[in-house]
């Protein structure tokens, strides 16, 4: 009784995360997940590399899935499917921006010829004009990352997009108040890329700011940018709600 009350009472349900990523997405999106092979990539920067070994590049290597949301992932998917065929890779690069994804989309993506194209960029091509010199602009991004899908669906017409929002939060040495209103066109780019392309979109930011409701940013996100064990778990099971939309 004692551990059906504790898990009545988890973070998820007190949060609301089926819901947030329900209202983010009010068209109906295609089956995600139905056959009986499936392959995921899963692209962007640190908070998708999250310390994975580069060299482990095989599916599913656990080491090449790193510490953060994407390894919550594919353990709960390979272990809640184990009748099918699933194979997750892992391609996030710490500190890449759209251009960089661009520059390795070849190697990185295309060959790989996924089934399911997850993607979370946008954090650096914002931070990176602010302390590394980077001189690029919230409509670089957008043009960047819309030809970057273009080609995508040029390259594997059938592919099954989805579109995280890039996110921060507030209350950290790292995102200061610099970092608005110009931070927020980046995250309605996003948006309305996803809509262009007919992507699932995950709300990150709606996810995170309805859990400092519940914790502070301490608990989820220490550096207002890179994820706890428990903000990647969070964002994971934001990710998962896509499928079971």
């Amino acid at each position: 009784m004692q551990r059906r009350k504790f898990l009545s009472h988890s973070a998820i349900g007190l949060i609301g995360v089926p819901s947030i990523v329900q209202a983010a997405n009010p068209q109906p999106l295609s089956t995600y997940f139905s056959a009986d092979r499936t392959t995921i990539l899963f692209q962007g920067d640190s908070i998708t590399d999250a310390g994975r070994k580069k060299d482990r590049y095989y599916a599913n290597d656990a080491s090449g899935m790193g510490l953060g949301y994407v390894h919550h992932i594919a353990t709960a998917l390979l272990g809640q499917n184990p009748t099918k065929d699933i194979r997750c890779y892992n391609r996030g690069i710490s500190g890449h921006k759209v251009f960089q994804l661009a520059n390795r989309w070849e190697d990185d993506c295309l060959q790989i010829q996924p089934d399911i194209l997850s993607i979370l960029i946008g954090v650096n091509d914002f931070w990176h004009t602010l302390d590394w010199g980077y001189k690029g602009t919230a409509e670089v991004y957008e043009k960047d990352f819309r030809a970057l899908l273009e080609r995508t669906k040029k390259a594997i017409p059938n592919v099954k997009l989805i579109v995280a929002e890039p996110f921060v939060l507030r209350g950290t040495a790292i995102v200061e108040e610099k970092w608005y209103p110009a931070f927020s066109a980046y995250q309605k780019a996003a948006k309305s890329i996803a809509n262009d392309f007919g992507a699932a979109f995950i709300p990150l930011q709606s996810v995170f700011d309805k859990a400092l409701e519940v914790a502070p940013v301490s608990y989820w996100c220490p550096d207002g940018v890179h994820p706890s064990l428990a903000g990647g778990y969070l964002m994971a099971e934001a990710w998962k709600a896509v499928l079971e939309m």
